[in-house]
């Protein structure tokens, strides 16, 4: 993934523990997925308004 090993992607995961506090991972995790779908909802909105325009 991305070229990181195990060694690093641990690393990175205890950069955000210290940076965010195990309280709020969870909360950050949920944000970031709910960021994620309306993101995928929205390209699949654009896409569809754009067959509608060109049909």
């Amino acid at each position: 993934m991305f070229g990181l090993g195990t060694t690093e992607l641990i690393i990175i995961l205890v950069i955000i523990v210290v940076l965010f506090g195990s309280s709020q991972i969870p909360k950050l995790a949920r944000s970031i997925g709910k960021a994620r779908r309306e993101l995928k909802e929205g390209l699949a909105d654009e896409s569809t308004d754009e067959k509608k325009k060109n049909a």
